[in-house]
């Protein structure tokens, strides 16, 4: 079985490469996302800049990267990593540290799975990360610079980086027990996303359980503290009840929330196979988990669109994909987030959830291959 999710990573790798990888304003040695696809011209020429689309866009060539290692492939790497810097001003920085946490994730994760090791980078990343923790103001860290909003979809991607990443783990405990203290609801046991100005912002989106898994599971592999598993047990179980109908991960349309569900999978796909411990509880996350993740890659698969031979993802697994068009509403930058298209399809947001998506599948298929062996 793992074949079949290994071909259909291949493919969700050809689509993006095909459709949205281009030199960054013609330069040689270059390559981003082009945000939109079929793209108009100014996307085309990278008008539009969506720091943490392409951070995403480098997290899954490294989930590539792993699953089947090439030069080829990390040449892309290190242009991806060169253009996102040269894009963003010359700057690995900027005003969201859910953004850097994103980057600094991803960057980490190349250096360890790909060797292309930007040491300058992660630490300018790990010092934002670091200072920006405001417990005094409530926090947790903010959501971006100069903000009293303190939430999951920055919290949690920071306290794994921070976990991995000079193994500072008594802050990314710190952040985990901030989050479990402050965002837990308590009638469904999901997280909200966050506080703002001491009041619970009670929105709850699925990329918010997925990085918390993904924190509280870092954690419990790193300390062997016994307060981290639970946490995850608890939450896998709320995300299959709330968030999962029919085994099948939510969708949250395009823009910004066309990432959220492929985030979320990835992390799930990290508690199936990371997650320690021989408990009955252990294995019912984790065997949870698994079916969360390959239910919503066959789902995504079965309703995907073929353009020329190559997958195009719905942004609601579960429903038939709809071909994009260059018109309509286009996806904009409006109050620190990133609106829609009209045909959500249209966005690189979606196509990577979908990509994420079956590199995820693969990650838990071969896991189960080598359990068996």
């Amino acid at each position: 079985m793992d074949q079949v999710w290994v071909n259909r990573a291949v493919s969700a790798e050809a689509a993006i490469a095909g459709r949205h990888l281009k030199r960054l304003w013609a330069l040689p040695g270059t390559q981003l996302g082009v945000v939109a696809w079929p793209p108009t011209r100014r996307d085309r020429w990278f008008g539009g800049w969506h720091y943490w689309w392409q951070a995403h866009l480098l997290d899954c060539l490294i989930d590539a990267e792993l699953r089947d290692p090439q030069e080829e492939r990390r040449i892309k790497i290190n242009r991806q990593i060169r253009s996102h810097r040269l894009r963003n001003n010359g700057s690995w920085v900027n005003n969201y540290y859910d953004d850097m946490a994103w980057l600094a994730l991803a960057l980490e994760r190349g250096s360890r799975i790909a060797g292309v090791d930007r040491p300058r980078a992660l630490k300018r990343l790990n010092d934002q990360l670091v200072n920006a923790w405001v417990p005094e103001d409530g926090g947790g860290i903010p959501w971006r610079k100069q903000d009293q909003f303190f939430n999951a979809p920055a919290n949690g991607p920071a306290g794994i980086f921070l976990a991995r990443y000079g193994d500072r783990l008594r802050r990314a405990q710190q952040m985990a027990d901030w989050i479990d203290e402050t965002l837990i609801d308590p009638e469904t046991h999901l997280l909200f996303d966050g506080i703002k100005a001491g009041s619970l912002v009670r929105a709850q989106y699925t990329y918010c359980q997925g990085v918390v898994l993904g924190l509280e599971t870092e954690l419990a592999v790193r300390t062997h503290d016994d307060r981290h598993a639970p946490r995850v047990h608890r939450l896998v179980a709320a995300v299959d009840e709330h968030m999962a109908p029919g085994g099948v991960l939510r969708g949250s349309g395009g823009g910004d929330g066309g990432l959220f569900a492929g985030i979320t999978a990835r992390y799930l796909a990290f508690v199936a196979t990371t997650l320690p411990g021989d408990s009955a509880a252990d294995v019912k996350a984790r065997d949870a988990a698994r079916h969360i993740v390959l239910t919503s890659a066959q789902a995504a698969w079965d309703n995907r669109q073929t353009v020329e031979g190559l997958p195009l993802f719905g942004p609601s697994w579960n429903e038939t994909a709809e071909l994009p068009t260059t018109g309509g509403q286009q996806a904009q930058f409006v109050g620190g987030a990133v609106t829609e298209s009209d045909i959500p399809e249209r966005d690189l947001s979606v196509q990577l959830s979908g990509w994420t998506l079956m590199e995820a599948a693969h990650a838990v298929a071969a896991y189960e291959g080598m359990s068996n062996e």
